[in-house]
């Protein structure tokens, strides 16, 4: 494997899945506005700023690291976590499809338009978190970008812990929500724990 092939290679990845992000959130900002337009109420998210910082930064992040430590990937971790982004990027995509008119990146309360219970929430209540924790620790995999991965793991761990907190409240408080939904995983579809209230 050649530096100077994997670094562009790598870089043309970080550039596509960065604006994939951007494109997400012009579809985001639109599906909001149509939400708060129908009467969803915005709730208050303290760790969403620290979310988009995090996300921004593991991919600079890897990016920079990958230059500047000119480490050549193992090709098995590469293969794999190239695997997991895509993965993760395919479950991201059925979220987004699932949720439709739902789906944004703030904390809205639209449960007055139904509550979603088909495609990866059948099996989980939070499956978006799952899909953006892997990518997030596995694209700077895909270049050995070490540091960045454990750093932004552990970030991502931290915003995770406020976001889900805030959006459970917010979701649990909701009969109808928790009746369908409480007794569910929040993230992984083997585990027993529920939050259910």
């Amino acid at each position: 494997m050649e530096l100077s092939y994997t670094l562009p290679a790598f870089t043309a990845l970080l550039l596509m899945v960065g604006g994939a992000r951007l494109v997400e959130l012009r579809v985001s900002r639109r599906r909001a506005r149509a939400l708060l337009a129908g009467g969803a109420a915005a709730v208050s998210d303290p760790r969403f700023p620290a979310m988009v910082l995090v996300h921004a930064g593991v991919l600079a992040g890897a990016g920079l690291e990958a230059f500047v430590t000119r480490r050549l990937p193992p090709p098995a971790l590469a293969g794999a976590a190239l695997a997991l982004v895509l993965a993760a990027n395919a479950l991201r995509l059925w979220v987004i499809a699932t949720l439709g008119p739902h789906w944004n990146v703030r904390v809205l309360a639209s449960l007055g338009h139904g509550v979603v219970t088909d495609g990866p929430f059948r099996f989980v209540r939070h499956p978006n978190y799952v899909a953006v924790f892997v990518e997030l620790l596995a694209l700077p995999l895909v270049h050995a970008a070490y540091v960045t991965a454990a750093l932004g793991a552990v970030l991502h761990l931290w915003v995770l812990q406020g976001r889900v907190r805030v959006e459970d409240a917010m979701l649990l408080a909701d009969p109808a929500y928790r009746a369908a939904m409480g007794a569910k995983p929040r993230f992984l579809p083997w585990s027993t724990q529920s939050t259910s209230r």
